[in-house]
């Protein structure tokens, strides 16, 4: 299988589809993500009160579940719309953001993982903590790094049933069976808030047009990587590089996929 033919067919199917994407996510990164989401060519909803959430949720193409900043009412949202997604087979994504540092989003990660999210998508302490093996990292940051997490994602992705994609300097996707290498991105990435925050959310998107969620994620970390690669070529710095790479998602094609993906299979 030639990973970089098939991103660059599913960008493609993507862009013409504009899949509803269904965002619970936090208010750091809610503008951001958004603005994500429509310069790779989906259409973002940002709906988290408990009335409106699982309504929306029945007729999106994916759901996309971020903990960052959740509170008790948007915990309860978050029960209430992954619920609905499972009965109508609306595929979802996890991000657990901090899951290990702090009690309650830990409970509430345990309690999400029940309703099958198709993918779970974080950094190395994050992915280790809800499989058990860890504590967490420093708040939002992970202390670990992406293949440390490598064998307790593997753990993880049997017990769940979700394919689980790990963050970092080399991005990891695994089902338990198959895994992901993901070599692009800048060193300059994570002096910006929120992006693997936007990661899942274009996970969100690929998984809304692609059936295989290993691959729909791979291909969401592939795109961000590249884009934080040609965004940080002329930027000054980490601002001008939050919006540099919403620009280069935006230009995102397949010639650049072919000229810059590193992705691959790995044992």
């Amino acid at each position: 299988m030639n990973l970089i033919d098939n991103a660059s067919q599913t960008l493609a199917e993507l862009r013409k589809a504009a899949p509803l994407i269904h965002n619970m996510t936090n208010i750091v990164v809610a503008n951001t993500t958004a603005n994500a989401l429509l310069a790779i060519g989906a259409s973002p909803a940002m709906v988290d009160d408990h009335e409106e959430a699982p309504e929306l949720a029945r007729v999106s193409g994916a759901l996309v579940v971020n903990v960052g900043t959740v509170s008790r009412s948007q915990a309860e949202a978050m029960k209430l719309a992954v619920a609905v997604a499972k009965e109508a087979s609306v595929p979802w994504v996890l991000d657990p953001v901090a899951v290990g540092a702090l009690s309650f989003r830990t409970q509430l990660a345990k309690e999400l993982l029940e309703h099958k999210p198709s993918v779970i998508r974080g950094n190395a302490s994050e992915i280790m903590a809800l499989a058990g093996v860890a504590v967490g990292g420093k708040g939002v940051d992970s202390t670990n790094s992406s293949d440390e997490a490598l064998a307790s994602a593997k753990a993880l992705a049997a017990n769940s049933g979700a394919v689980i994609a790990i963050s970092g300097p080399t991005d990891f996707v695994c089902d338990g069976e198959r895994t992901v290498a993901i070599k692009n991105g800048d060193a300059m990435m994570p002096y910006v808030t929120g992006l693997g925050c936007t990661a899942t959310a274009l996970t969100g998107a690929t998984l809304a047009v692609c059936k295989d969620p290993l691959l729909a994620a791979a291909y969401a970390l592939l795109y961000l990587g590249i884009a934080g690669e040609v965004a940080a070529q002329d930027c000054s710095g980490p601002a001008s590089l939050q919006l540099d790479i919403i620009d280069a998602l935006y230009h995102l094609d397949e010639t650049i996929l072919h000229e810059k993906g590193e992705a691959c299979f790995v044992s």
